[in-house]
C-alpha cells in the first residue's frame, strides 16, 4: 500500500525539527567554559623538573639535596669528629683552613705536646649552610638575633666560613696558647671566646692585638 502522503510530510517535518534542535546544543557542549567556569576550572600541574637536573630534589648530589630540602650538614661542610686534631687533613674543617693559620697551629701544637699539651679542633673551616644553621640555632638559643650576634656571625662575615678561624678545644691548650700563641701569631680574638683563636702576623713581633668584647664588636661583623 502506498504511505499517506500527509504523514509522510509529518514525518519528515519532525525529523528535520531534531535535526535543528540536537546540532546547536552539541555544538555548545564541545566549546571551552568562559566566566565563571573558566576561573573554576583546575589549571595542571607543571612537569617536574628532570631527576638529573641540577635543581631537582632528586640530584644525584646527597650533601647537595640534603642542603637544598633543609637537612643536616656533615663533615663535608665542616662538622668535626671527636678528637680531630690539626694535623688530620682528611676532616674538611681543618685542610680548608688559611694555610698560614694552618701552618701557624701545626708549629704551635708541636711545641705544645713537648709539655703535654694536646691540640683539639672543636670547629674550623665551616660551609655557609653550617654557619646558618649555627646562626639559626642561636637565635632560638639565645632568644634574639641581636643577643646571637654575641656569639655566632652571619655567613657573610664568619671568619670561619672564610677559613681564617679555628676553635681550640682543651682548657690547657687554650691556656697554653694564652700564654704563647703569640710567638706564632696565634691571637684570641674576643674576650667571651678564649677558644676562639685567628692569625695575626704582626704578633709575633710584639704582642696580640687588644680582644674585642664580643662578635658584635667586631667592625668586621657589621657589614
Amino acid at each position: 500500500m502506498t504511505p499517506h502522503p500527509i504523514r509522510t510530510l509529518l514525518g519528515l517535518g519532525l525529523i528535520v525539527l531534531a535535526v535543528a534542535v540536537v546540532v546547536p546544543l552539541g555544538y555548545r557542549s564541545m566549546q571551552p567554559p568562559s566566566g565563571d567556569a573558566a576561573a573554576a576550572t583546575p589549571p595542571t600541574s607543571a612537569s617536574p623538573a628532570a631527576p638529573d637536573s641540577p635543581d631537582s630534589p632528586d640530584s644525584p648530589d646527597p650533601a647537595r639535596r640534603d642542603r637544598e630540602r633543609g637537612g643536616p650538614v656533615g663533615e663535608a661542610d665542616g662538622v668535626v669528629r671527636d678528637g680531630t686534631t690539626v694535623f688530620d687533613d682528611s676532616v674538611p674543617a681543618v685542610a680548608e683552613l688559611d694555610a698560614e693559620l694552618l701552618d701557624a697551629l701545626r708549629r704551635a701544637a708541636t711545641d705544645a705536646s713537648a709539655h703535654g699539651v694536646d691540640f683539639r679542633v672543636n670547629s674550623g673551616w665551616r660551609s655557609p649552610a653550617y654557619q646558618e644553621q649555627l646562626l639559626r640555632e642561636a637565635v632560638g638559643k639565645y632568644g634574639s638575633a641581636e643577643e646571637a650576634a654575641r656569639w655566632v656571625a652571619t655567613p657573610e662575615t664568619s671568619p670561619h666560613v672564610s677559613g681564617d678561624a679555628v676553635d681550640i678545644g682543651g682548657t690547657d691548650a687554650t691556656a697554653w696558647l694564652s700564654g704563647h700563641g703569640a710567638a706564632y701569631g696565634l691571637c684570641q680574638v674576643y674576650e667571651n671566646e678564649p677558644w676562639h683563636y685567628e692569625l695575626r702576623p704582626e704578633a709575633v713581633a710584639g704582642r696580640c692585638p687588644p680582644l674585642y668584647t664580643d662578635p658584635a664588636e667586631d667592625p668586621r661583623m657589621q657589614s
